[in-house]
């Protein structure tokens, strides 16, 4: 049975995890491990010596206020007293990413019936997806580490991020992506000058050889793997971001798009600190995970009851989740039913009408991901799972201009005219 990890200590006491004299991150205290409970110093590592299971940055905060947070950068770096980064991380030259618009969606909630909603937009971060946040803590960390390239498996919006990244550091970066990725986020990628390889096989063969090199290459942070644990960790500003942004409170049910299951599990981390710190008040909140139908593991073991999340090889326009063996599957059931939320799975030809949807209702171009959260959201409502009434938030975690081959063949021109007054009469009249 996984344990229930234990995320923060008392102000007063801190871990008796052994920290190297060296590093420095911040309030990070050490490496638990979210299975076995086994502690670690800070450090690339990533599985447990006793168990093999995931570790987890622990910590041990001191002097965080709402006060001290807002007189903070408007990006997340105004969170870093609760982050695994250098006390300087802002003196490094980064992209800045974060604190990203929350749109209420009141035509969006009007066209589902709903009372109050909002879609946390992540399209606005400086490469146009979420991956910004992850990578410029990872980054951070990496350089404390003292490792010299930024490297990573990537499904798209990653080796974005990464590339991006790197570019503004000053340092070299080598990103890998299946060789079938959106042309759109190939180019996306290759623009920043970094080594970009194009594997032959889906995200989890290349996911598997870069796991390989990692242990290989000393010099090489593989952001989601040699310093996953410290990565993993910018996803929690999401969380921050909407409580702080709802007027420091929780919302009473979330729509996270689910792809190795981690940016769910850490926003819910990052509300149970919010709440462990007196940041917030202790309320309940619901969490659902978003998936789509061709790329289901999470949902599929959900509905099936079970507490393990079987591989899946993907087949699905939503390439940016499209992990076929997520390292956090498990960890997102435990969240979904701590929560009383639930997973639910979507078609492609659902995922494009999620897009469309909140296209002319939001004005938001959401990527395929954006899709999947919209669709999933409609379908959770019509099943009676998700309550209409309860202020909801989802997250689009990324630009539709990074996954245009999804809706071109639906969208277009609404008519081709000669140049006349009474053909255009005609056409904007039909």
């Amino acid at each position: 049975m996984r344990r229930e990890a234990s995320y923060v200590t008392a102000t007063t006491t801190p871990l008796p995890t052994a920290v190297e004299p060296d590093v420095d991150l911040g309030p990070a205290t050490g490496l638990t491990c979210r299975e076995c409970g086994a502690s670690f110093p800070l450090g690339a590592r990533y599985a447990c010596e006793e168990c093999f299971g995931p570790l987890e940055v622990a910590y041990d905060y001191r002097g965080v206020t709402r006060a001290s947070i807002e007189a903070g950068p408007r990006n997340i770096w105004r969170y870093r007293g609760l982050l695994p980064v250098p006390s300087t991380v802002t003196e490094v030259p980064n992209l800045e990413p974060g604190f990203t618009k929350l749109v209420r969606a009141d035509n969006l909630a009007a066209a589902l019936g709903m009372r109050r909603l909002w879609v946390k937009d992540d399209s606005g971060n400086p490469t146009h997806s979420f991956k910004d946040r992850v990578v410029g803590v990872a980054l951070a960390a990496a350089r404390e580490l003292g490792f010299q390239v930024l490297a990573c498996p990537s499904t798209g919006n990653l080796a974005n991020a990464v590339a991006a990244a790197a570019a503004r550091a000053g340092i070299r970066s080598v990103v890998m992506v299946p060789s079938d990725l959106e042309q759109q986020k190939i180019v996306t990628s290759a623009v920043y000058g970094g080594t970009l390889v194009a594997v032959e096989g889906t995200y989890d063969d290349v996911n598997r050889l870069a796991s390989e090199i990692a242990g290989e290459e000393e010099d090489w942070a593989f952001v989601n793997v040699n310093v996953r644990p410290y990565y993993a960790e910018g996803s929690k500003t999401l969380g921050y971001e909407v409580a702080e942004q709802l007027g420091w409170r929780l919302p009473e049910q979330l729509v996270v798009p689910i792809a190795s299951g981690s940016q769910l599990t850490k926003i819910d981390k990052g509300f149970r600190e919010l709440v462990h710190l007196g940041l917030v008040d202790d309320a309940p909140y619901k969490v659902f995970g978003a998936q789509a139908t061709g790329c289901s593991p999470v949902a599929q073991a959900w509905k099936a009851g079970h507490d393990v999340v079987r591989p899946v090889k993907p087949d699905t326009i939503a390439k940016s989740l499209a992990i076929g063996n997520p390292a956090d599957g498990p960890y997102v059931l435990d969240v979904c039913r701590r929560t009383g939320g639930a997973v639910e799975d979507v078609t492609d030809a659902e995922v494009v009408e999620g897009i469309r949807l909140l296209a002319r209702t939001e004005g938001i171009f959401a990527e395929t991901a954006g899709g999947v959260t919209v669709a999933t959201l409609r379908k959770l409502l019509a099943s009676g799972q998700l309550d209409p009434a309860a202020e909801t938030v989802v997250f689009n975690t990324g630009d539709g201009l990074k996954t245009l081959d999804a809706v071109s063949p639906v969208v277009g021109p609404t008519a081709t005219i000669p140049a006349s007054l009474e053909a255009f009469r005609k056409a904007v009249s039909a």
